[in-house]
């Protein structure tokens, strides 16, 4: 069973609904059980860095992301929390990825909304996804470049669009609304 962390940040229901039409189950929980147990875990957000935290570590359910040892797919701002901190509320993160998130700066066009290109692709995740395909994008905070980075995209500077660190992988974009190409994503990740 797939696993999707259900904690106060919006797009989950997309995030079930894309896998869905890939024929994929998977269950919507916040139980620390149903999610250590799950044979995947995907962890989705759009919202608040600061106030997400907060609630996860209400919940327990920072220490229980940070524990798991089956795949797990932070989407958005579930990517942007698997990272050592964000300046989004000035918030200490998960720390999976020795990254910082950083504000676009105000003076740029943001938040960065719409189909955009990723390039530099490694891992299993992108097999068979061209250099340059196009995916979507709503943000206004981005991942630094790291040792981490998998896949990166150009808007006003080069930013991670994926991170990858063991069985941790993580993208800025959104795949559930990435048409054919973020489905080959999420079906790569749900046969690692």
């Amino acid at each position: 069973m797939i696993a999707i962390v259900k904690y106060n940040a919006g797009n989950i229901r997309s995030v079930q609904n894309a896998l869905s039409r890939i024929g994929v189950n998977s269950i919507v929980t916040s139980d620390p059980v149903q999610i250590m147990n799950a044979e995947k875990v995907i962890f989705p957000g759009v919202g608040e860095a600061g106030s997400a935290m907060a609630y996860l570590k209400e919940l327990g359910l920072d220490e229980v992301i940070k524990s798991l040892k089956q795949p797990v797919l932070g989407i958005c701002l579930g990517m942007q929390l698997l990272c050592r901190y964000s300046e989004e509320g000035e918030t200490p993160c998960l720390n999976i990825f020795d990254a910082k998130v950083r504000r676009f700066t105000p003076n740029d066009i943001v938040p960065h909304i719409g189909w955009n290109n990723i390039e530099e692709l490694s891992t299993i995740i992108f097999n068979d996804v061209n250099e340059g395909a196009d995916v979507y994008y709503v943000h206004e905070f981005y991942v630094e470049l790291c040792q981490h980075t998998i896949g990166s995209t150009n808007y006003i500077k080069p930013f991670s669009a994926a991170l990858n660190l063991n069985n941790f992988y993580a993208t800025q974009f959104h795949p559930e609304k990435s048409s054919k190409v973020g489905q080959r994503i999420l079906n790569n990740f749900i046969e690692l």
